[in-house]
């Protein structure tokens, strides 16, 4: 068990603030506070763990907050939850028979053009000619399985994908997507939390502490949202997608 100290605390309980505030609002939220962990000195399986539980206590407050906003529509949802089990599953056993460092160069494709659509689209919240719910439900589940996959497979920037597809190719508005992709989140969060938690890998103390502070940082990113709405998503959403496209290069260099 790594030692920690009172400067573990002071370098990842702001960072885990800031990143339950971007995680809210735009998702992505990983790509600040797992670095904060392994910047204060964590060995990686104890940084992916620990952060499981603190960004699982931050998200399960936002993800209340949408549902209590009726942001979150549960006919589509539920499937969605369980389709992106199934796929983080099905992308954890990929990831241990493919290279990953292939995976993140296919990345560094998939980012920019990602970026492109998002500051291409004037409004993410436009009005789309509504689907019909079963087909609705269908490409949502689509969306919830690609992701989770990937969510399995490497992770980083998770939510965001998740509100481009949900709200580009399942056509939920904006509010919708963002909570479902909450729902989703937490789910996957839960189910990876328990497995580390069953291996010994979750430094609870500093986990909890820092949940505190995520949750203070979803709380105000959920009201942030909610007061200034696609405005404040797009500069944050391409900030995170920045941030994660350095990511990779780093990792690959």
């Amino acid at each position: 068990m790594p030692e920690i100290t009172l400067t573990t605390f002071l370098i990842v309980c702001p960072l885990v603030f800031l990143g339950g505030f971007v995680d809210a609002i735009a998702g992505g939220g990983g790509l600040i506070s797992l670095p904060a962990y392994m910047i204060a000195g964590l060995p990686p399986h104890f940084a992916i763990a620990t952060n499981k539980l603190s960004s699982g206590m931050g998200t399960f407050v936002s993800t209340s907050r949408f549902a209590l906003s009726g942001n979150i529509p549960w006919k589509s949802a539920v499937p969605c939850v369980v389709m992106a089990m199934i796929g983080s599953a099905t992308g954890a056993r990929l990831a241990l028979l493919v290279d990953a460092d292939i995976f993140k160069m296919i990345m560094l494709v998939i980012i920019p053009l990602t970026a492109y659509y998002v500051l291409k689209t004037k409004n993410l919240d436009v009005e789309r000619e509504p689907l019909s719910t079963g087909q609705t439900v269908l490409r949502a589940c689509i969306a919830a399985l690609v992701i989770g996959m990937y969510d399995g497979f490497y992770g980083p920037g998770t939510g965001t994908f998740l509100i481009l597809l949900l709200t580009s190719f399942a056509r939920f508005t904006l509010g919708n997507a963002n909570g479902t992709a909450k729902a989703i989140n937490l789910t996957t969060n839960i189910t990876s939390l328990v497995v580390y938690l069953l291996n010994g890998k979750v430094i609870i103390l500093l986990g909890l502490v820092a949940g505190v502070f995520g949750i203070a940082g979803n709380y105000i990113g959920v009201s942030f949202f909610n007061e200034k709405g696609s405005k404040a998503v797009k500069p944050i959403m391409i900030v995170v997608l920045v941030l994660f496209f350095i990511k990779v290069i780093t990792e690959l260099v």
